[in-house]
């Protein structure tokens, strides 16, 4: 064979060779193009969204003690602005009531108590779930008139004769509460009447249908001017434990787990603190 032959023939076989070089090099690119393409699908299929906890809807019923109001509606309302489509309704009363209700059927998702006492009828019940927590204290004060015009200064002074004076039952926490205040300093006091709740008998004082009550603090802040707040030290020895907890038979169980959280969260506290509430 000549050297020319020779040429041609190594000229046609590198030709071959490239061109088969190129199908295989094109086929490689395809196949990882599809790899990537299917690796970026896999991806866009797992959103954010997937892995994050469901969004919270509906009503979250509270039952609460009547000392709470002002606070819980606060928090109410700042619950519903962080979970839009969500709405807190309330049912604020005596706690002994409130606990009556809840053992009896009425519905409800949350159950915040003025006292350890009327919540263990709840507990005893087998209507809480999990076990309540104290999520803040409250401490007695005297509600008297603007300008505390009878001159009360101590707890003693409510048992001057004339003087009308009110007291929360004694089967409502406020109502315990300055009994054992009471029992404490041997004081005998007869009320002009007993309240089913704390705004009851701080209402009887606004409308000076009363002279006095004995309240709590976080109750003669909320009147503002409508009262004049008196301590007095035998308070101290009747502090109330408030518990809270998420009830048996919640409808929107993971709703009201989110309120629970935002009461007793630092924002929850800084609201209850500056409405006159004690840290727990």
């Amino acid at each position: 064979m000549t050297r020319s032959a020779r040429r041609t023939r190594h000229t046609r076989r590198t030709a071959r060779m490239l061109r088969v070089t190129g199908v295989s090099a094109a086929a490689l690119l395809a196949l990882s193009a599809c790899s990537s393409s299917d690796s970026d699908s896999a991806g866009s299929d797992s959103s954010p969204s997937a892995s994050g906890s469901p969004k919270l809807s509906g009503t979250v019923t509270v039952f609460a003690a009547a000392s709470l109001k002002e606070s819980f509606e606060t928090l109410g309302k700042e619950f519903e602005k962080q979970h839009p489509g969500t709405k807190v309704t309330f049912s604020f009363g005596g706690s002994d009531s409130l606990a009556a209700s809840i053992t009896g059927g009425a519905p409800a998702d949350v159950f915040a108590s003025a006292s350890p006492k009327t919540m263990k009828i709840v507990t005893d019940a087998g209507d809480a779930s999990g076990t309540p927590a104290t999520f803040v204290r409250n401490q007695l004060e005297i509600a008297t008139l603007p300008g505390n015009p009878d001159k009360v200064d101590s707890l003693k002074d409510l048992t001057n004769s004339g003087l009308k004076v009110v007291l929360c039952d004694k089967e409502v926490p406020c109502g315990a509460a300055a009994q054992k205040a009471l029992d404490a300093s041997k004081l005998k006091l007869t009320p002009v009447s007993y309240e089913q709740d704390v705004k009851a008998a701080l209402t009887k004082v606004e409308l000076k249908e009363a002279d006095a009550a004995v309240v709590y603090k976080t109750d003669v802040l909320a009147a503002g001017d409508k009262v004049e707040g008196v301590e007095f030290p035998e308070s101290a020895d009747a502090v109330n434990d408030y518990p809270i907890t998420l009830l048996k038979d919640a409808t929107n169980a993971e709703a009201a787990k989110a309120f629970i959280a935002l009461v007793r969260s630092a924002e929850g506290q800084k609201v209850l603190t500056e409405a006159g509430f004690l840290k727990p």
